[in-house]
């Protein structure tokens, strides 16, 4: 086991001495979710709360908790943080809140982001106790870190529903997978959502794609990270911060339009190794079969490393579309990249 670093030989608790450590650039993702009624969900996300703003509340509650970290938790260094970011998705009865931390430094900016994760969520309890004083906070946890001597850190994925294990199973051998198998399994059915919305990240808009495909995903038996928001211009970041930890299905919605300021396809190629056009022609398709300015959608599909990349246009419609192409094809594609599956 491994020695506590805040406390001393006598058992006593101490700060860190991190002054001999090489400055950094560190990145931590923290996440967890308020569990409350579907009510809630539905007056949060239609802006029908008592309490206006919700969401936009809670999100600089959760940035000014992260600079205050260091003086709510004793033993945690003083950070100059150079971004956090804090996001939030929806459930059928859950609003679940996702933060950011980012800094050059000694030390990690882990606590900054649980506490960002935190503050955020008491104060959505706070914004919708009037409705539900039930509301429960949960499963704050840390996502990833990068930086420092230790490198990148992923948390260990959920174990998947038997269901889902069983499906998986089917599609790569027909039999039920033994212990090594089942890991394997966890691993290829990791998601994230990134939804390309400048409305959506200013808090102007709701997003109502990206909580889809992460209902849809989860129900596929992925465990999905996000919807993860991002300003269009921000994109580019928002792909790299999905790859982190290199899950086995990136799924982004909007900016692939012909807006000036549509960016996703050009950001998505710009860390994709091999591109699936058959994918994204497919998808266009679909769209344009029903709606034909679908065509006008510039979405790519491809891989970056082992990870899959699809873009999908930022509609109600077009995410549809694309789940129905998506849904038949997936689990075929996720085994070929992971290196099974056969081409019958």
């Amino acid at each position: 086991m491994s020695e506590l670093s805040h406390v001393d030989r006598e058992g006593r608790a101490r700060m860190v001495d991190v002054s001999a450590k090489a400055d950094t650039a560190r990145i931590a993702v923290a996440a967890g979710e308020l569990q409350t009624t579907a009510e809630v969900v539905a007056l949060v996300r239609a802006e029908g709360m008592p309490k206006a703003d919700v969401l936009s509340t809670a999100r600089l509650a959760g940035i000014a908790g992260a600079k205050k970290t260091s003086e709510l938790i004793p033993l945690c260094h003083q950070l100059a943080l150079s971004s956090v970011k804090v996001e939030f998705g929806f459930t059928e009865t859950t609003i679940t809140v996702e933060a950011t931390a980012k800094t050059t430094g000694p030390t990690g900016v882990e606590m900054e982001a649980l506490t960002a994760v935190a503050v955020a969520g008491l104060t959505l309890h706070d914004m919708v106790k009037a409705v539900d004083p039930a509301a429960v906070m949960n499963g704050v946890r840390l996502l990833t870190k990068e930086g420092g001597k230790h490198g990148h850190w992923v948390r260990p994925e959920t174990e998947p529903s038997g269901e889902a294990l069983s499906r998986l199973a089917q599609v790569d051998s027909g039999s039920v997978p033994d212990a090594g198998q089942a890991a394997s399994v966890r691993d290829s059915r990791s998601a994230v959502v990134v939804v390309a919305s400048t409305g959506a990240a200013a808090g102007t808009r709701v997003d109502t794609t990206g909580p889809v495909l992460a209902e849809w995903l989860t129900a596929q038996g992925f465990s999905v990270r996000g919807p993860l928001v991002y300003a269009d211009a921000d994109i580019a970041a928002g792909l790299a911060d999905a790859l982190l930890g290199g899950p086995a299905l990136v799924i982004t919605t909007g900016g692939t339009g012909a807006s000036p300021t549509d960016a996703t396809p050009e950001a998505t190629r710009a860390v994709l190794d091999r591109e699936l056009p058959g994918v994204a022609d497919a998808i266009r398709q679909r769209g344009t079969a029903k709606f034909p300015l679908a065509a006008l959608s510039r979405g790519v599909a491809g891989l970056a490393g082992h990870t899959v990349v699809v873009n999908l246009p930022g509609s109600p419609g077009g995410v549809k579309d694309g789940i129905a192409v998506l849904e038949p094809l997936l689990d075929h594609l996720l085994a070929q990249v992971a290196g099974g599956g056969d081409h019958e």
